[in-house]
Parts: C-alpha cells; structure tokens; sequence
C-alpha cells in the first residue's frame, strides 16, 4: 500500500495527537519535531519496502514463462519470495 506524503503526515500527527490525549506517552521534544521524526520513520520504512518489491518484480522475471502458463501464481510467489527475503533480511513489513 503507497501513501502519499499527505497521508504519511496526517497519520503521524494522529498518532502524537492520540498518544499524548491518552497521556501514553509525554514528549521530551517539540510535538513538531516528533510528528517530523514519525513522518521520516514512515517514510524511510515504505521506501524500503518498495525498494524490496522491485527486487521482487526482478526475480519474478525468471518466472514469466510459467506465470504466463499458468504453472505459477504470480500473486502467491511474489508474497512467498518477500517473506522469505523479509525474514532473511530481518524486515517487519
């Protein structure tokens, strides 16, 4: 799932809002800087994933001819080799 820069804000600023209403958290630095902080770690964590799906989208090339004979799923396979490379690589996705 891609989310947009706006996206990415708006939930950052929900999860300050809602972690300092609920008195879950105190911030030690400006609300600013810590949605700013939040935003980053989003954003680093989704373009390391899309980074991972490209490698994926290149691995599954070798597969073409037995995806476009219906042999392999490419839906199924796709999520089978990101798992495996997640779990090797230690990403939570």
């Amino acid at each position: 799932m891609r989310l947009s820069k706006n996206q990415i804000s708006l939930l950052s600023k929900n999860i300050v809002s809602h972690l300092t209403n609920q008195k879950m958290i105190k911030p030690l630095i400006e609300k600013e800087k810590l949605i700013s902080l939040i935003e980053n770690i989003f954003t680093e964590d989704l373009m390391a994933e899309e980074a991972l799906n490209q490698e994926i989208r290149e691995i599954m090339k070798a597969y073409a001819g037995q995806i476009d004979k219906g042999e392999i799923d490419y839906n199924r396979m796709f999520q089978m080799i990101k798992q495996k490379l997640a779990k090797e690589r230690n990403l939570i996705l």
